[in-house]
């Protein structure tokens, strides 16, 4: 994952350099949201509300393109950005209004992550590093809209839709990694000695490693999306073995960092590692269950659920080994390593 930049913030006018450093509401110790904004403003505590609205409809619109999907809606619309050559809005019909629904619930996105944007420069004290990273988002909804039309164009070659998925998931990426930021005013300071940080980067790398394989078994195996899709060229069980065996090095590492963190003496840590690999392990039953039945739809949705909870786990576990850190203190770094 890239390196963010360094933070700069600009305080409002209501707010006052403090003498831990950052800057806080007058009369509130840094790092600490204040009780009440001030009037006009977005509290910091009221910000990471909208910021978490966002990543909710985020991790739901991946949901429910999945369900497209699996119910063999994808090409209910065969056109875009109108439904059909000369209808906006399909006629009655299921696969229709499964497809067509999905693109209205990407409204509710936009909506969404509008409102992460404008409440970012409201917020008190502003901080352009946030409002970046909320452009970002808008960045991401953006091009999901032009690749799900793309999609759509080339009949859902699976490679479409496996860049549709995965771009979803740079866009958890960036939410979670915008909530991370937005929890404190604060410059964070490592808690964890290098080594560690380099098990824990390695191993939020390999975890979308683990989910582009998935998509290489989505596009090979059955739920294309319509009956007339073609499908990768992958032997199933190949594939299948090898996101299998990626998944398995996906524990291995959790499980190590685990152990690193255990040494370090942070317990809080240790139980978020704990919860990943309780994720990892619970999607890899799923997984194998869902082989085993012949890929039932109502598995696959609770595996591509799974997916996002795996890669959110893993990436604020990551996150976390960043805390808040007084103005001076000695091996300070500027701001988390995503």
């Amino acid at each position: 994952m890239p390196m963010v930049g360094s933070r700069d913030s600009t305080a409002s006018p209501s707010s006052a350099a403090t003498p831990e450093g950052g800057s806080a509401s007058v009369g509130t110790p840094a790092g600490r949201d204040s009780v009440d904004a001030p009037k006009g403003r977005v509290s910091p505590e009221r910000y990471r509300t909208f910021v978490a609205i966002a990543a909710v409809s985020l991790a739901g619109i991946i949901l429910t393109g999945a369900a497209v999907r699996l119910t063999g809606s994808g090409l209910g619309c065969e056109d875009w950005p109108t439904c059909s050559e000369n209808r906006v809005v399909p006629e009655l019909g299921l696969h229709a209004w499964i497809e067509f629904g999905n693109r209205l619930l990407s409204g509710v996105v936009g909506i969404a992550v509008g409102a992460a944007v404008l409440t970012a420069y409201r917020r008190s004290p502003v901080r352009r590093d946030l409002i970046r990273w909320a452009w970002g988002l808008v960045a991401g909804v953006v091009a999901q809209i032009l690749l799900g039309g793309l999609t759509v164009i080339y009949d859902l070659h699976p490679l479409f839709v496996s860049g549709h998925y995965l771009l979803s998931i740079v866009l958890m990426w960036n939410v979670i990694v915008l909530y991370g930021k937005a929890t404190t005013d604060d410059e964070p300071i490592a808690r964890v000695d290098a080594p560690t940080l380099r098990l824990s980067r390695v191993t939020v790398a390999w975890s979308v490693v683990v989910l582009m394989v998935g998509t290489l078994v989505t596009g090979t195996g059955p739920h294309s999306g319509d009956p007339e899709v073609d499908r990768l060229a992958f032997d199933i069980g190949t594939i299948v073995r090898i996101h299998g065996a990626t998944a398995w090095v996906c524990v291995a590492l959790v499980v190590a960092l685990g152990l690193s963190l255990r040494r370090s003496g942070a317990p809080d840590l240790v139980r978020l590692a704990s919860v990943s690999l309780a994720a990892l392990v619970g999607q890899g039953a799923i997984g194998y269950l869902q082989y085993a039945l012949g890929v039932p739809a109502l598995l696959v949705e609770v595996h591509v659920a799974g997916s996002v909870v795996v890669f959110a786990a893993v990436l604020w576990t990551h996150l976390s080994l960043f805390r808040p850190a007084p103005h001076g203190a000695a091996g300070i770094i500027p701001t988390a390593t995503t």
